[in-house]
């Protein structure tokens, strides 16, 4: 029997290469594998996004995005978290089993902290929402960054407080780890992340590629010095993409004959083919929304119908209805 994975997703923005490396490939690799689940966390969004057009233009993007890069629908369920309003319910519920001291370890909101932010109460119980949605769908696994386990462990904690206290339930779910993804570089060399303003558009031009490529520093070592790929902030993207003639460019790098305005051009250009059918295939989904709304309600059908189940017997074990 197939065991369930289920990836959340929160609309925030455009996605660039460290999204699509860092979690969004996998999820296409693993729709054969397992029974999955992916969702928008379009309740997550309201704690940073309260703009509702701005909400709703960014929702329906991620979604053709992920559509853009081989999310199947008749693989995969994907669904609007907002359209499972059990999931609210449910976090309610746990949020009577959880302490305050308990949510205050958390690292998004000891981050907040530190940096003597005002913290809103969504922000400060969105592990619990967190935990609701993985635990509503039974999921076993949930690919998580090693940064994002705690998250994980917050469900887990959940899940086996509420089976010693109302019985078994919950499936306890395990963290799924993909371990040879690697940190992805920006163009300055920290993690790419849309706050260093560091990073690659997934569905990038080609004028944008070039900007961001040229962009990259470099030592001052001439054509025919050799050099380090292990240390080149340019280097680092040749070997994100693997395109065929990585090889001969590192060969080139160790013995020396390639100057950084060559290995620019090349990466460009492995770019730019790797981005183009991408960017393609997306400007193709953005041209018919109403396919991509029929795919979100058919998604919230299957999970709603399985939440309602869920939530049924909750209720009972809770002693939320009296028959």
């Amino acid at each position: 029997m197939q065991k369930t994975l289920l990836s959340g997703v929160k609309p925030t923005g455009t996605v660039h290469l460290g999204n699509y490396f860092g979690a969004m490939r996998q999820l296409v690799e693993m729709q054969n594998e397992y029974h999955s689940f992916v969702f928008v966390a379009n309740y997550h969004a309201l704690t940073s996004v309260q703009d509702g057009e701005v909400l709703k233009k960014l929702t329906l993007d991620l979604v053709m995005d992920y559509l853009a890069i081989g999310v199947d629908p008749k693989k995969t369920t994907i669904f609007l978290q907002s359209d499972v309003p059990e999931v609210t319910e449910l976090a309610w519920v746990f949020n009577t089993l959880t302490t305050v001291p308990y949510l205050q370890r958390a690292h998004a909101y000891k981050d907040a902290e530190a940096k003597n932010k005002e913290v809103n109460v969504g922000l400060f119980d969105y592990p619990i929402l967190m935990a609701a949605d993985i635990l509503m769908y039974n999921a076993d696994v949930v690919p998580v960054g090693l940064d994002q386990k705690q998250h994980i462990e917050i469900a887990r904690d959940t899940a086996q407080k509420f089976n010693r206290v109302f019985g078994e339930t919950f499936t306890v779910p395990e963290p799924l780890i993909v371990e040879d993804v690697k940190t992805v570089p920006g163009t300055d060399g920290r993690k790419m992340s849309k706050s260093y303003g560091n990073v690659i558009g997934l569905f990038a031009s080609d004028e944008e590629i070039k900007k961001a490529v040229m962009s990259i520093p470099t030592d001052s070592k001439g054509v025919d010095e050799p050099k380090d790929p292990a240390t080149c902030k340019v280097f680092a993207f040749h070997e994100l993409l693997q395109a065929d003639n990585l090889e001969e460019v590192r060969k080139r790098y160790l013995e020396g004959g390639i100057g950084y305005k060559e290995s620019k051009e090349i990466l460009i250009d492995n770019l730019r083919a790797f981005i183009a059918p991408l960017r393609s295939r997306r400007e193709e989904i953005a041209r018919d929304p109403e396919m991509v709304l029929q795919i979100l309600r058919d998604g919230a059908e299957v999970a709603r119908a399985q939440a309602k189940k869920m939530m049924e017997e909750v209720r009972a074990k809770t002693g939320l209805i009296l028959q």
